[in-house]
């Protein structure tokens, strides 16, 4: 069976419990009314106001440090520049000089094909021979055959002595020794040269590093001191602003139990809670009243409004009474003219009768 009263991890509890107390945290400051700012929280921006300018003035600062460093690492190529150039100079220059001094016009060794007097001239080698050997076709005379080994009939294709052996070769190895000896020298003066340069390079570049290293430690120290100074600014600046954002709060503070206390003083002090309806006068004219103090009507208005109602009542009745006794003259006058009509139409009635009577 499987084991189910196995003890909880102790990071598993204690990250649930962390993330309980940050939970508590939160909903405290969420839910404290003492706490709980209503509106714009104007700490909370002065605070994010200083956050940005803090960023910002560390990327000045950041900006400020990675262009001196491109400046130095500037100063840097441009020294490795010079050097590769100087470098290249002097490597073009020996190129030169050991064409000029190894590789003249006259002493190649290519057969020139241009030349049309080639074949007319004697090699220096056949002026030491008699004349007899020196007849032989003039095809071959820049080319001559072996003529160490005394054999008068060996001919342009005996080639019977190769480079390296044969004619004067006691003379050709103490050149050639010459020749090495001549060479290893050069080889010598070259690799001190060489190292020489490597040298200069060196503490030119030790001395490069060592600038480098005092200037960062210089930067390093500027930038400390900026920091420390921008803290201390801030620190100030920060304490300034406390003591005026106080000062401020303090005032309105004073200025608000001021208004209040004024505020109660009119209140008990003036006629707005009282029944003076003289307060409602206007000041410039007297029939106008002001709405706003208006309290109602006195006594005497009250009187007059009655006795003015009662005499408009009197008027409306005497109206009603000459309209009513106007109406009954009329209704009499009407009965007395429809009796006369009827009159006159019986008379008109019998005249006519009479009138018929007498055709």
């Amino acid at each position: 069976m499987y084991r189910v009263d196995l003890s909880p991890d102790a990071k598993e509890v204690a990250a649930i419990e962390a993330r309980r107390n940050r939970e508590k945290d939160r909903q405290s400051r969420f839910f404290n009314v003492q706490n709980q700012v209503m509106g714009v929280n104007v700490e909370a921006l002065n605070n994010q106001v200083e956050e940005q300018k803090l960023q910002e003035a560390t990327e000045r600062n950041k900006e400020a440090a990675y262009d001196t460093k491109k400046v130095q690492y500037d100063l840097v190529v441009q020294m490795l520049e010079k050097e590769e150039a100087k470098r290249a100079r002097r490597v073009a220059k020996k190129i030169q000089d050991f064409r000029q001094q190894k590789q003249e016009f006259k002493n190649r060794c290519e057969c020139e094909l241009q030349d049309a007097a080639r074949f007319q001239r004697i090699p220096v080698q056949f002026q030491q021979y008699p004349a007899q050997f020196q007849e032989f076709p003039t095809q071959f005379q820049e080319f001559p055959a072996c003529l160490s080994d005394k054999v008068p009939f060996s001919g342009p294709a005996s080639m019977q002595c190769f480079l390296g052996e044969g004619l004067h070769r006691a003379s050709f190895l103490r050149m050639q020794q010459q020749q090495f000896r001549y060479n290893l020298e050069r080889q010598l003066q070259e690799q001190q040269q060489v190292r020489a340069e490597e040298k200069y390079a060196d503490m030119l570049s030790d001395q490069q590093h060592l600038v480098m290293d005092m200037r960062a430690a210089q930067m390093a120290r500027l930038e400390e001191s900026c920091c420390v100074a921008m803290s201390s600014a801030r620190a100030n600046a920060n304490k300034v602003q406390a003591a005026k954002l106080a000062e401020q709060q303090r005032h309105e503070h004073q200025r608000q139990q001021e208004a209040n206390l004024s505020d109660i003083q009119k209140q008990t002090t003036s006629n707005l809670l009282t029944e003076n309806p003289q307060v409602a006068q206007h000041p410039m004219a007297p029939h106008p009243v002001l709405p706003y103090c208006w309290k109602g009507m006195t006594p005497q208005q009250q009187a007059d409004i009655r006795k003015a109602q009662e005499a408009q009542c009197h008027e409306k009745k005497a109206q009603r009474q000459s309209e009513q006794a106007l109406g009954t003259e009329w209704a009499s006058q009407t009965i007395c003219l429809a009796q006369a009509a009827l009159e006159l139409e019986e008379q008109e009635r019998e005249l006519c009768a009479e009138f018929q009577r007498g055709l």
